[in-house]
């Protein structure tokens, strides 16, 4: 096997999609802290938003802002975006943990796109960056 092989297609596709994924994550983070902008938000989402505490709230930011930094160092074949994957989907986690003993009565579309997406996507990313480097010695 060649020591400089070229990344497939579909590694800058889903790096490119995890990039604006996770910044489309960053803006909702930044966008939650006006108030304002909040009151457009889903009713269940308000409710998460305003019990939120600060352990919480500091696992969103590192899901998020971890997940784009970790998008980026894949798309530059970073080693190090294997580990910032995994600080996300510890942030990921810790605020399903918070958002799951809310007690807010959820639709199976807000399950889906609140809880199952996010964690989907960061543990799926953590996969990825692992078998990208595996795949393609350029790391």
């Amino acid at each position: 096997m060649s020591s400089n092989r070229r990344a497939h297609w579909s590694f800058w596709a889903i790096g490119a999609l995890a990039l604006i994924w996770n910044l489309a994550g960053c803006v909702n983070f930044v966008v939650q802290l006006d108030p304002e902008a909040l009151s457009h938000y889903r009713p269940a989402e308000q409710a998460i938003v305003a019990g939120r505490p600060l352990w919480a709230t500091v696992g969103f930011g590192l899901g998020v802002f971890g997940g784009a930094a970790g998008s980026l160092m894949l798309l530059l074949r970073l080693k190090a975006a294997f580990h910032v994957f995994v600080l996300s989907l510890l942030g990921v986690l810790v605020t399903m943990v918070h958002t799951l003993g809310s007690g807010i009565a959820f639709g199976p579309g807000e399950i889906a796109g609140i809880m199952v997406a996010p964690v989907a996507v960061s543990a799926f990313l953590v996969w990825y960056s692992r078998y990208a480097q595996r795949q393609n010695r350029e790391f």
